[in-house]
């Protein structure tokens, strides 16, 4: 017995999934683009909109969720929680202090410098951002400098 009934269900469901890609998608071009679409907080709605539907299929067993809405077991099996060890923290710190200590931080000033200017203009930000992260600038400090040209993304409430 097939339980797929050949590929007739598997192509249906492709070509469900590819139809509904494609509609998202020209709704996105409707909107200008991918950055407009963002700016005008349609992913975020699409998102928000899309856990809503799910959590009330979930909540009404039209969606099953193994351990959530069926199957739950009747006793929960006990967990030990993770404790991370602080002396990790400590041995992160005394390997970034040695990694400043070590690097040339002219090098990585200019090119967080060059970074910026990437950022501040029309120009490709990925090569600068690679330089940056070769002369041993740290993520944070790359973030930081895109922070300081972009600000920080605060998406708009959509409801």
């Amino acid at each position: 017995v097939d339980p797929f009934a050949g590929s007739y269900v598997i192509e249906r469901m492709t070509d469900e999934v590819e139809s509904a890609a494609r509609e998202l998608l020209a709704r996105i071009e409707d909107l200008g683009g991918a950055v407009s679409a963002i700016e005008h907080g349609f992913q975020k709605h699409e998102i928000e909109r899309n856990a809503y539907r799910i959590a009330q299929e979930t909540d009404s067993g039209e969606r099953v969720v193994v351990g959530v809405n069926r199957f739950q077991l009747d006793e929960e099996e006990p967990y030990e929680l993770l404790r991370v060890d602080p002396a990790i923290e400590v041995q992160q710190a005394e390997r970034l202090c040695k990694l400043r200590a070590w690097r040339e931080q002219t090098q990585v000033d200019g090119a967080l410098t060059d970074l910026k200017k990437a950022a501040e203009s029309d120009d490709n930000v990925l090569y600068p951002m690679k330089e940056a992260l070769r002369a041993r600038a740290t993520v944070g400090e790359v973030c930081n400098a895109l922070r300081e040209v972009w600000g920080t993304y605060v998406p708009a409430d959509a409801l």
